[in-house]
């Protein structure tokens, strides 16, 4: 950890985060800052942050509209701060997770596929995050989202889906619907299906994976639907009955048949176009209209029935 100089009393800390990248050579490097605002300090948010950091201030502006800096009200919760002439009291915490190779990424686009006003399912490409980090979230689908929707709306998302992963997600727009929504998880009322493609043939062709995960209970069913002697590869339908970290890309990798493209998990399974996981159909009983929600990905066409 290094110390950058503080101006008067405020308290400022830096991590550098590693970038071997060619790419990245030019680029500032990787660091965090913290200001905790004195009444010393005078100036936006902006300001502070460019002067204490060393940044232009366009640098700042940029990362403060990506997500890259929260605010920590001395009574309040801490939050992400994008407007760059925002004003502080003492006792504020600034904070800026500053990674220039994470801000520059141009993230792929969603796609939404179905709007129920209180919720919307949404089509989430390989490459976009589900949610934002502590660096940003300008190539999550929350953002995404609450961009579509012009802010209008909150977002919250209800369940997961890997980075490397592509396929539908459901995001809840209040407290109401997550609640609902999540409940319907929790009873294994939503229907979730993947499309995957693994290394090997697995045997049997259809059967169900109970292999703990992390000392809990994980459940995997799947059937094989096709074979390819060329590649030696299959393509399975997979149905989660529990959700753990990473189940599908762990199980069959314990299986000994790794998802195909899976960059953590497997061996021999490597490729250059990307993991071969797609969430491809939701299925549940809506809980606001009790109508039955189908959504599926077959090919480029997408069927929605409610």
């Amino acid at each position: 950890m290094r110390k950058l100089a503080s101006a008067g009393r405020s308290a400022i800390e830096a991590t550098s985060i590693s970038g071997n990248s060619p790419e990245a050579a030019h680029l500032p490097a990787a660091f965090t800052l913290r200001i905790i605002i004195t009444p010393e300090d005078v100036g936006t948010a902006c300001d502070l942050i460019a002067a204490r950091a060393g940044l232009a201030k366009s640098r700042v502006k940029d990362a403060m509209c990506k997500g890259a800096v929260w605010l920590t009200e001395k009574r309040g919760g801490r939050k992400r701060l994008r407007k760059a002439t925002a004003q502080q009291r003492p006792g504020d915490i600034l904070e800026l997770s500053y990674d220039p190779r994470l801000l520059a990424v141009k993230p792929p686009l969603a796609q939404c596929l179905h709007d129920a006003r209180q919720y919307s399912v949404w089509l989430k490409p390989a490459g976009l995050l589900a949610q934002g980090t502590d660096y940003g979230d300008h190539c999550s689908l929350v953002r995404q989202v609450e961009v579509h929707f012009r802010l209008k709306r909150p977002v919250l998302p209800v369940h997961r889906l890997d980075r490397e992963a592509a396929g539908l997600m459901i995001l809840a727009h209040s407290k109401t619907a997550a609640a609902k929504l999540s409940q319907l998880l929790q009873d294994n009322a939503i229907d979730k299906q993947y499309r995957v493609t693994v290394l090997g043939r697995p045997s049997p062709e259809q059967g169900v994976i109970e292999l703990p995960l992390d000392h809990k209970p994980a459940i995997t069913q799947y059937i094989l639907t096709t074979y390819d002697p060329a590649t030696d590869t299959s393509v399975v339908e997979v149905t989660l009955k529990t959700g753990r970290l990473h189940q599908i890309r762990r199980h069959f990798a314990l299986l000994g048949h790794p998802v195909l493209g899976d960059p953590k998990y497997g061996v021999g399974n490597k490729n250059t176009t990307g993991m071969e996981l797609v969430a491809h159909r939701l299925a549940f009983r809506c809980p606001f209209t009790r109508k039955e929600v189908c959504i599926s990905l077959d090919g480029q066409d997408t069927k929605v029935i409610a």
